[in-house]
């Protein structure tokens, strides 16, 4: 007899073909042959022969399908009663790509390719080879000629923050005064607890200079006559912010005054940072033997030489609230570090810290190894000269060793100058920052690691000079971090990474001033004219 068809019939009925050869003859007659083992047979518990002999029937029926949700919850009971619960299961937490600091396990895999890596010309002699896009510019500020009517009163400004905080109060202050034909008295600076420097204008600022450079725009004086003193007992704190007649004080001044202002406060402003603000005596002589020594090092590059701006001094280390080591060291010369500069400020209630969401999103000072990491990717090579612009690097001597190692040439304003050169500015963190700046303004390639006043102010200075283009290398700090979270990366596709990245930097050629930009990193249009135009004329987009 055929078996019955369970498949839906058209009407017509239709015998079942004949039984496969194959089919075990044990399965279709439901017996075994003496001296076999039934799978159901032997020690097995009565539940499960009694699931195997369901299963057993199932799968001879088409219907099985219908079934699949009980043999998976049956099989899932069966076996959970073989599992003992007082095991509990290890759950492993993976970190994000980016967040861990493994730079120094990149390097050791990275080294030995690094070093044997002779497929390029150093990039020193070949970087921006090409013309800028958005063609040259040259200076273009606007003097007045003739005299200035007569005084509206005076202003006085106090300075805050490190040198070029303090230099955009100054540029702020004569805009405002020029605007308002007031008389500017020069500004003081505060002395601040984390820079420590009781510098007064002159001593980082040529002072006669920036009075005769302005006085056609803007009346400046050094000090207030003495009928005003007198009134105000000779101190300048009893003068109250504008409400006294006669003389203004706003204290502090570094960022009161909108990047989005009439063009007459921008042209008051590019005459002031570009052309009045010079440095003093003893520091430009200083600054300009070492560019000049810097030059006599790089003979093998035609004098040219890259400046790197490395901030990884302990104060910069512990604001950033970053991991690197992770060691018990590092964690109490952060805490101490943070109190004295900050003095609660990281430990307020409700406060929390991620160093891992800090790392990813780029916002960690990036190590002097992972910095020669880069700048060796980007094809610069140990022939290549290096100024260092930093200030005392936290534990100098292990972070800064595979960097030498890396670029032997590489030097510090203390390792070009005596010990008796710099000793008059040794101890003042502005004056130190203005010797930096001047060296790093004059280098063929200028490579910014963390931001900040230094870097923007470098900028736009390095712009005014060289017709329009900074020359300034600006990693992408969020791909560097990926990057270097990857110990197994090797070194063509690392090279391959840091020379898209350097080619992003060549090819911003000139960049225009958008509103809210600052004049003191974008002087174009403001402060700058095209080639082909005219003297007086402005322009306010590339071509």
């Amino acid at each position: 007899m055929h078996a019955y068809n369970r498949l839906p019939s058209s009407g017509h009925t239709t015998p079942s073909p004949p039984h496969s050869p194959l089919r075990s003859p044990r399965l279709r007659h439901g017996r075994s042959k003496p001296g076999r083992s039934f799978p159901g047979s032997g020690h097995r518990t009565f539940a499960q022969r009694l699931a195997w002999l369901l299963l057993s029937v199932l799968l001879r029926r088409q219907g099985i399908f219908l079934f699949a949700p009980l043999i998976y919850i049956s099989g899932m009971l069966l076996y959970m009663g073989t599992v003992s619960f007082d095991v509990v299961p290890i759950i492993k937490h993976r970190p994000a790509p980016g967040s861990v600091y493994r730079s120094p396990q990149v390097y050791t895999k990275l080294r030995p390719e690094m070093d044997s890596d002779n497929s390029s010309v150093d990039a020193i002699s070949t970087i921006w080879k090409h013309s800028y896009k958005g063609g040259e510019w040259r200076p273009c500020v606007n003097k007045s000629v003739g005299g200035l009517p007569e005084s509206n009163g005076y202003i006085y400004v106090e300075a805050n923050g490190g040198l070029n905080q303090q230099r955009t109060s100054i540029c702020n202050a004569v805009a405002v005064a020029g605007y308002l034909n007031a008389t500017l008295v020069i500004p003081n600076f505060h002395y601040h607890s984390i820079w420590r420097d009781p510098s007064k204008f002159k001593d980082i600022y040529d002072e006669d200079h920036f009075i005769s450079a302005l006085e056609n725009d803007v009346r400046v004086v050094n000090k207030l006559p003495e009928y005003i003193m007198e009134r105000f007992d000779h101190n300048m704190s009893n003068v109250y912010n504008f409400r006294v007649k006669a003389v203004i004080r706003i204290s502090p001044f570094a960022n009161r005054l909108s990047f989005d202002a009439p063009s007459a406060v921008q042209q008051l402003r590019c005459l002031a940072n570009y052309e009045a603000l010079k440095f003093s005596s003893p520091i430009l002589t200083l600054g300009e033997g070492l560019v000049a020594r810097m030059r006599e090092r790089s003979a093998n590059n035609s004098g040219k030489y890259i400046s790197v701006h490395l901030r990884f001094e302990e104060d910069m280390v512990a604001f950033s609230c970053c991991v690197f080591d992770g060691g018990d060291k590092e964690k109490e010369d952060m805490k101490a570090a943070r109190e004295r500069g900050w003095k609660g400020k990281f430990t307020k209630p409700g406060r929390v810290i991620r160093p891992e969401a800090i790392r990813i999103n780029g916002k960690c000072p990036l190590t002097p190894l992972e910095v020669g990491l880069m700048l060796r990717g980007m094809g610069f090579d140990k022939s290549t000269s290096i100024y260092l612009a930093s200030g005392k690097i936290y534990n100098s001597e292990n972070n800064m060793a595979p960097l030498f190692e890396m670029f032997p040439l590489l030097q510090t304003k203390e390792m070009l100058a005596s010990a008796e050169e710099l000793a008059p500015f040794k101890n003042f963190s502005s004056r130190m920052a203005a010797i930096d700046y001047t060296v790093c303004l004059h280098s063929e390639v200028f490579v910014t690691t963390q931001g900040g006043n230094f870097p923007h102010f470098l900028m736009g200075h390095r712009r005014y000079l060289y017709g329009g283009h900074s020359r300034t290398i600006r990693p992408d700090k969020r791909k560097l971090a990926i990057l270097f979270d990857n110990p197994n990366i090797g070194w063509k596709s690392f090279k391959r990474q840091m020379l898209n990245m350097r080619s992003h930097s060549e090819s911003k050629g000139v960049e225009l001033k958008r509103p809210n930009d600052s004049i003191y990193t974008f002087p174009c249009p403001d402060c700058m004219c095209r080639m082909n135009k005219s003297n007086d004329s402005r322009s306010s987009s590339a071509p």
